[in-house]
């Protein structure tokens, strides 16, 4: 059972709780009373006003109506006053640029175009609108005349500012001086920035509206600058400008494959006389620079202009050593004078003069390109390059012609050192190859083709130069006249040793000219297999080492028959003797001093020690000269001779004979072989010491044998020379000033 006081407590919490729910539901409904109330006014409200605008709509929208009707009749009556104000235009048009036509574009290039495109304008309107409109013929008219006026702005412009290029300024650009770690790049500028700027221009409208307008075809337009064009400073024009800035858009662009414009012709008839006038002036500068002080002058190369007047060219050129050919002559050239010496000067100028050319034409047929390429389009360039570099390139290959026939009657003359003159060509030449393919892609076969023409003709003459040499040397005639009297160096060695010095400044080239005429089977040269197949052009540089080696082995070959032969010629063998001692001597003493023996030794290891055998052999042939002297001093076919003993008169006759055979043939050799020469000191010190040795040993031992032998009343007639004496004489052998 639960507890009365229980009970009562939870029977009161029930209705306290029961009494606080009623109390919420009067709470609630009382609010839902407000609320209707309150919907049932905003109804009243929202309908009101919705009626009201009703209302509005059907007052607004029949005025609205009316207005858009009166706002498109005045757009209506506006644009057809427009189109008629821009119809009536077109006929004014012809009036209105007269006066700017006719005063031409010259400083006003852009208003003058803007003249032009309002005649373009008005001549489409008409062929589109009224064909048969008198207007259509006289806007035509206005637009050729306009056309013919740029194309003469285009020339005149050209012509008035193309100027060559001064050959100082060749000079920097194709030179490269060694002691400047940075090379900085010689730019050419043909033409003032401001002037390329309004050629580019014309150009680009010459090219979209150049074309016959008889042809029916219609005329695209072309955007012209709203905005003045801004003048900026100088640039070089070897910078790439953007192809928008120099052309229209490709969509507004009209090309004919088959005309070729007239501008362009005219382009490149103006770049050409003055690439051409270019060169030249490079030609007479160096003619003008030697003929006042012998050496050029270039701000740029100055420091490696010092004994001769000849300057590398770049890299590539990069470079001609002809210098190195000049030092080699010097000697040779310094035993000349009069009109020869004064021939050969022009001769070694004219051949640098035309290296810095070659060197030139590739460095401005570059340039010419980089300005041709933002003159004309695209697919005209190559062709306008072509015609614009061929006078030029034309002149150049004339006189390397001119130098290969120069050469030709050299070798017919048998003057073979005039032909080492394209030596030095022939080299820069094929260093210059490369770039000169590169700047002539592109270009007709025929003109790529002038360079290796030139270059195969010079290695022909070149090979045929030297293997003619090489029989000269075997055939020079052996002339009793042209003999040394003294028995020294020949000059057929000399001239053979000076030729082969030469060639060692061009190893590769000579290899080369050799190696281009097959003429490896003629020294019994296997080939590498690698080789085989290569053009003459690409033989490598041992290969052309070798081959030059073989060449030089039998030009020494050959003088050494010859001067065998010529040795015949004397009469006195041991004059024989020291001819060929001379000049093998000569030969052995050059080949040491140059690179000569180096190169000798590729293909002939001994070459130095067969010269000295073939020295010390004469050496010994000359001694026997002195056996009929130092015979009269040995004890043979006499009878031992005791101090004191009275000798008989055929045993003084003996003695005396000795004293006197003796005496006369030292003073018969002394006096013949005084006259004779041997140019070398060192050799020369060494045989007369060898001979003295011998001589003087001998007639002491002599002197001794018979100082106590009583064999004649005269004493001095017989003992005319004591030891002293004889050595000084012998010492003075090979002296004519003693």
């Amino acid at each position: 059972m639960i507890p009365t006081e229980d009970a009562s407590a939870r029977k009161r919490e029930i209705e306290e709780k029961l009494k606080q729910e009623q109390e919420t539901l009067a709470f609630i409904r009382e609010n839902l009373e407000k609320s209707d109330q309150l919907t049932k006014g905003m109804v009243s409200i929202l309908s009101s006003f919705e009626s009201r605008l009703m209302q509005l709509e059907n007052s607004i929208i029949p005025v609205h109506k009316q207005t858009e009707n009166l706002q498109r009749l005045q757009e209506n009556v506006d644009k057809t006053l427009s189109c008629m104000d821009h119809v009536i235009s077109y006929y004014h048009v012809a009036k209105d640029t007269d006066k700017i036509i006719r005063e031409g574009p010259t400083g006003r290039l852009d208003e003058y175009l803007a003249c032009i495109a309002k005649i373009q304008k008005a001549v489409e309107y008409f062929q589109d609108n009224n064909p048969d409109s008198p207007e259509l013929n006289l806007v035509k008219a206005r637009f050729e005349k306009g056309k013919e006026s740029l194309e003469a702005e285009f020339r005149g412009l050209l012509t008035r500012y193309s100027k060559p290029v001064p050959p100082i300024l060749i000079l920097d650009a194709i030179g490269v001086d060694e002691e400047l770690e940075v090379q900085e790049e010689v730019t050419l500028e043909h033409l003032p920035e401001a002037v390329l700027q309004d050629i580019i221009i014309i150009s680009g409208w010459l090219v979209e509206y150049g074309r016959n307008q008889g042809q029916g075809q219609r005329v695209h337009r072309v955007r012209m600058r709203g905005a003045p064009r801004t003048r900026r400073g100088p640039t070089p024009v070897h910078r790439h400008r953007s192809s928008e800035k120099r052309r229209p858009s490709p969509s507004m662009r009209f090309y004919s494959s088959t005309i070729l414009y007239d501008f362009m012709n005219v382009y490149f008839q103006i770049r050409s006389n003055q690439l051409d006038r270019s060169i030249k002036g490079l030609k007479e500068h160096f003619r003008k620079s030697s003929a006042s002080s012998g050496i050029l002058y270039s701000p740029a190369v100055q420091t490696k202009r010092k004994d001769t007047p000849t300057k590398k060219a770049p890299k590539r050129p990069v470079g001609h050593d002809y210098d190195l050919r000049v030092k080699h002559l010097n000697d040779a050239l310094s035993e000349k004078h009069g009109a020869s010496a004064g021939k050969d000067d022009v001769l070694d100028i004219e051949i640098d003069s035309y290296i810095h050319c070659i060197s030139a034409f590739v460095k401005l047929a570059q340039s010419e390109y980089a300005l041709l390429s933002e003159i004309i389009p695209e697919h005209h360039q190559k062709k306008t390059f072509d015609s614009l570099i061929q006078e030029a390139l034309d002149n150049l290959m004339l006189e390397g012609d001119n130098i290969v026939s120069a050469a030709r009657k050299a070798i017919l003359r048998h003057d073979y050192s005039a032909v080492l003159t394209i030596f030095p060509i022939l080299r820069h030449l094929k260093q210059t190859k490369p770039d000169f393919d590169t700047t002539l892609q592109g270009t007709a076969a025929s003109t790529k083709n002038k360079l290796p023409t030139l270059i195969t003709s010079m290695e022909t003459t070149g090979a045929k130069a030297l293997e003619e040499f090489a029989d000269s040397i075997k055939n020079d005639p052996d002339k009793e006249y042209n003999m040394p009297k003294d028995g020294t160096v020949h000059e057929l060695t000399s001239n053979a040793i000076l030729f082969l010095q030469q060639l060692l400044d061009f190893q590769e080239t000579a290899g080369a000219m050799l190696a281009s005429q097959v003429l490896g089977d003629t020294y019994n040269i296997p080939l590498d297999p690698r080789e085989t197949s290569s053009s003459a052009s690409s033989y490598s540089s041992e290969f052309s080492r070798r081959l030059l080696s073989t060449y030089i082995c039998k030009v020494l070959g050959n003088l050494q028959l010859n001067l065998l032969s010529k040795s015949k010629v004397y009469e006195d063998q041991a004059l024989s003797a020291i001819f060929l001692h001379n000049n093998y001597n000569y030969i052995l003493k050059s080949l040491e001093k140059s690179e000569l023996i180096q190169l000798v030794a590729v293909t002939n290891k001994k070459v130095e020690s067969s010269y000295r055998e073939l020295i010390q052999q004469q050496i010994q042939v000359y001694q026997r000269s002195w056996y009929k002297v130092t015979e009269h001093l040995t004890d043979r076919n006499m009878p031992a001779f005791q101090p004191g003993t009275k000798l008989k008169d055929k045993e003084r006759q003996a003695i005396k004979d000795k004293f006197k055979g003796f005496n006369d043939g030292l003073e018969e050799l002394c006096k013949i072989q005084k006259g004779w020469a041997i140019p070398d000191k060192e050799q020369r010190d060494f045989i007369r010491q060898a001979q003295r040795k011998v001589v003087s040993e001998a007639y002491k031992a002599f002197l001794q044998r018979y100082a106590n032998i009583s064999f004649t009343k005269n004493p001095e007639k017989y003992h005319k020379y004591r030891p002293d004496d004889v050595e000084d004489m012998i010492e003075r052998l090979f002296d004519t000033s003693a």
